[in-house]
């Protein structure tokens, strides 16, 4: 057998995916993982691949997979050996043939090698006996499914994991008699025997091997044809109410989304069937997989509490998804390195469909507030990243993933979309569409389509916007002359005090105490001028991007601070709402306490529910994070008081009743009120609604709602018996069932109880269910248990690589999330500080993901002490 330490790939190989034929001279070693050098050789010597694909699922969940399978591809003589991807230990390899011959299997370093003179020019056949590998398969008691973004098809079987060989998928499987299954492909034909059931399904569509997927399992099935288009669904959810409030919205905002995409790009629907399965507990709000998209199953079935905001939730979850079906499905990026950008588009898209599925609901408003703070989050840290990112090996893929990619993209091709007009841009991805249509593209590609529609210098644009990171800080100069504006000018330096200019357009508006003038600003250079202000009355204050559109910390007027209800615009609320806080966290301009004292009023006046849902979101962040303990209860009781008096003064709905009114608006403060609740007197009220089940008036509060006040009564050592243990008796689903077990321990009064299931997270199979993890991490490192959950913060940290090896693409994040975002002593920053100094050669997108979660533990400790 040849030796399993040196395999040769040639390394001088043109980005591109030329075939024409390469130096042979410079080689390296395989490495674990896909390796852009290997994407790019495979990319030359093969094409055309397809996959034949037999797995056998037994019913118990710890058993191994049987599987079998073939590859077929068309071979362009090469003298390189030939890599297959498998990220699996070496005995999941049975047995081994090359176009019909059995031969010995050589594995190294997550590959399996063939020989060049083991193949022919033309077509080939490489057939694999093996055990199917389970990091990827979420296998549960009674289902699993595939979740294979970004390179995790290689965990589950052997193929060319990359997104620029596309292939189809012949899948059969076999699986217990009373198990269903979806996969990218329609059902061929299916057979029963021995109380098995072997389902086979047609040839995919051409796809990368990231969207290959299935689920199978105990499900309930439902068909409907929306618009004369079958479509299946796949559901757990056993609430009557939940089932008969959803289900058809389920299938109306589909086929609404798939009408407004095969209108904007003038492309049918290009794929074989459009199925979808709620999944218990997915680890995102979907996966856009071909025939068979993934959902979070409580982002879709909502019960009579849900507020607007989960209805848009909803609605876009599955607006991003569907669009990806154009944007990402169709047409692929050709490395990963371009992720972003069919994130970007099912996002900006998805912002489109909801307008029409949605028309109640103020969309400029929804783009503000779903973008602008989600972005900050990240470009404010220290460890921000560009929307563009290099990337040397698909096994860092996950990793690009966050907050940049899926807010600061759209609200950057927002700004495109101004800068080159709206006709244009869709012009122009309709050209891109049919040109790269199941095939592959580039963020160049679409920018050289784009180019030939307008005179600006997109490259240039492109290079401030996609290829650095950060944002700007915005200000302005108003000039007075007896009571008149003489001069309005806006500058922008770069929050780190560079000179680069984010070319931009936003408004700008002066406010009077019976009307505000509203103009446009185009800020192209360090500092314009605003010409449409001279001359006018002197304001009582100036808001910068009043519109939401600009991106950057835009400088407050501080004598805005007591009059913001006097702004009519819920746009221009939500956009100031934004640029105080951002501004709080600089620690320019207005102080937590300043921005809680200013906010309290207004729970009774903004009857926006968005912008209610960013107010109370604020506020609770204020007083758990950025607030001392010492004077938290204080400010807690004021919040609370201000909440539930707003709460119980909201209006009944109706055309007599003006003013804020919806049931959603007291939800929303009830939710605060919940998430605050600090005194005595707090606690009892929310024990007697959760203990007799008896919600305040005009609130409507459904299982979920109960289970999430037993855990914050739980969370507060509230002093009476079995909370949790009596919830659980209440529960009627057993997934969600699960769930609640599962926290039970992270909960607990107890605190040798607490650590013991701390200490079991260091086992990857405690780790399977990654938002059950999330969820009790929140608990465990709440604010009220800082002093005794601090000792587990070094121990979290040194996981931190193990998780990103072993979890899927958002656990390190939302794991450092959930154990960071709660702290704000000195020390604990000192802590993290420390950590990354001892660590210098450590993973520098591991890093930029601490650095992005520790962000507020940073600012907290500035502010605070």
């Amino acid at each position: 057998m040849r030796s399993l330490f040196f395999a040769f790939i040639i390394v001088t190989i043109l980005i591109g995916c030329s075939r024409r034929s390469m130096p042979q001279a410079e080689l390296i070693t395989v490495e674990p993982g896909v390796s852009q050098t290997l994407a790019q050789l495979r990319r030359q010597t093969i094409s055309n691949p397809a996959y034949q694909l037999s797995l056998t699922v037994p019913a118990q969940k710890d058993q191994p997979i049987p599987a079998t399978e073939t590859i077929s591809f068309d071979w362009t003589a090469s003298t390189q050996p030939l890599l297959i991807d498998f990220k699996e230990n070496r005995n999941h390899l049975l047995a081994l043939t090359i176009n019909g011959d059995t031969a010995a299997i050589s594995f190294e370093n997550e590959h399996i090698i063939i020989n060049a003179d083991r193949l022919k020019a033309g077509r080939n056949q490489i057939g694999i006996r093996f055990t199917a590998g389970d990091l990827s398969l979420n296998r549960n008691d009674d289902y699993l499914y595939t979740l294979l973004v970004p390179d995790r098809a290689r965990t589950v079987f052997p193929c060319f994991d990359q997104p620029d060989l596309k292939a189809t998928f012949q899948l059969t499987l076999t699986i217990p008699e009373n198990w269903v299954a979806i996969g990218n492909a329609p059902v061929q034909d299916s057979s029963s025997a021995n109380n098995r059931k072997t389902i086979r399904f047609a040839p995919s569509d051409v796809i990368p091997t990231y969207l290959f997927s299935f689920v199978a399992g105990k499900f309930t099935v439902v068909h409907e044809k929306p618009d004369g288009r079958p479509m299946t669904l796949l559901h757990r959810e056993t609430d009557p109410v939940k089932i008969r409030l959803s289900q058809d919205s389920l299938f109306s905002l589909h086929a609404g989304a798939l009408r407004f995409l095969e209108a904007y790009t003038q492309r049918p629907y290009p794929f074989a069937k459009f199925d979808f399965a709620a999944i218990p507990d997915f680890q995102y709000g979907g996966m856009e997989h071909v025939g068979a998209i993934d959902y979070k199953a409580s982002a879709l079935y909502l019960d009579n509490g849900a507020t607007r905001d989960q209805k848009l939730a909803r609605a876009s979850v599955i607006a991003h998804e569907t669009a990806h079906m154009w944007f990402g499905d169709l047409v692929t990026m050709r490395w990963f390195n371009d992720v972003w950008l069919k994130e970007v588009f099912a996002n900006f898209m998805a912002d489109k469909v909801t307008a029409i599925t949605m028309p109640e609901v103020n969309n400029d408003l929804k783009f503000v507030i779903d973008h602008l703070p989600a972005a900050f989050a990240v470009d404010r840290t220290e460890g921000a990243n560009p929307i563009g990112q290099p990337l040397a090996n698909l096994q860092e893929a996950g990793s690009l993933y966050g907050g940049i990619i899926y807010h600061k993209a759209p609200i950057m091709m927002r700004q495109l979309e101004a800068l080159i007009g709206p006709d244009n841009l869709r012009d122009g991805l309709r050209e891109y569409i049919r040109t790269y249509a199941f095939g592959n593209a580039t963020w160049n590609d679409l920018i050289t389509i784009l180019d030939k529609r307008t005179p600006a210098d997109l490259k240039s644009w492109s290079e401030v916007w996609v290829g650095q990171t950060g944002r700007p800080v915005v200000t302005c100069q108003l000039d007075q002359q007896a009571g008149r504006v003489n001069k309005l000018s806006v500058s922008q330096v770069g929050e780190d005090g560079s000179k680069r200019v984010w070319p931009q357009s936003f408004e700008v508006s002066l406010v009077y105490a019976d009307h505000t003038d509203t103009m446009p600003v185009s800020l192209t250079s360090a500092q314009v001028n605003v010409p449409e202000a001279a001359g006018k009355a002197a304001p009582l204050f100036v808001v910068l991007n009043s519109d939401g559109r600009g991106y950057g910390r835009f400088a407050v007027d501080t004598a805005m601070l007591g009059r913001l209800p006097m702004l009519t615009n819920p746009v221009s609320r939500a956009a100031s709402y934004i640029n105080l806080y951002e501004n709080m966290l600089a620690g320019q301009g207005v102080s937590p306490a300043q921005l809680a004292n200013a906010y309290l009023p207004l729970l009774s006046t903004e009857g926006e529910e968005l912008n209610l849902r960013l107010l109370t979101s604020q506020l609770s962040d204020i007083v758990w994070n950025f607030t001392r303990p010492t004077d938290r209860p204080a400010l807690a009781k004021q919040a609370e008081q201000a909440s539930w008096q707003a709460m119980e003064q909201m209006k009944t709905p109706g055309p007599s009743s003006p003013g804020p009114s919806s049931p959603g608006l007291k939800k929303v403060l009830f939710r605060l009120y919940q998430s605050i609740a600090f005194s005595p007197d707090a606690q009892q009220r929310l024990y007697q609604i959760w203990s007799d089940q008896q919600a305040p008036a005009g609130v409507t509060l459904t299982e979920d709602d109960y289970t999430a006040l037993a855990l914050s009564l739980a969370v507060r050592d509230y002093a009476a018996p079995d909370i949790l243990t009596r919830q659980l008796a209440r529960i009627k689903n057993p997934d969600r069932q699960k769930r609640l077990q599962f926290l039970m321990p992270a909960l607990s009064g107890n605190p040798a109880e607490r650590d013991q299931f701390f200490a079991s997270l260091a086992d990857a199979k405690n780790r399977e269910r990654e938002a059950w993890v999330t969820a009790a991490l929140g608990y465990l490192h709440h604010p009220l248990r800082a002093e005794t959950s601090a000792k587990y913060l070094a121990k979290s940290l040194d996981l931190l690589d193990e998780i990103q090896r072993t979890g899927d693409i958002f656990f390190p994040e939302s794991w450092l999330r959930a154990t960071l975002s709660n702290y704000q002593t000195p020390d604990v920053a000192r802590l993290i500080r420390q950590f990354l100094a001892d660590r210098p050669t450590y993973n520098a997108r591991l890093r930029n993901k601490l650095l992005q979660a520790a962000d507020g533990s940073f600012r907290a400790s500035k502010l605070l002490y």
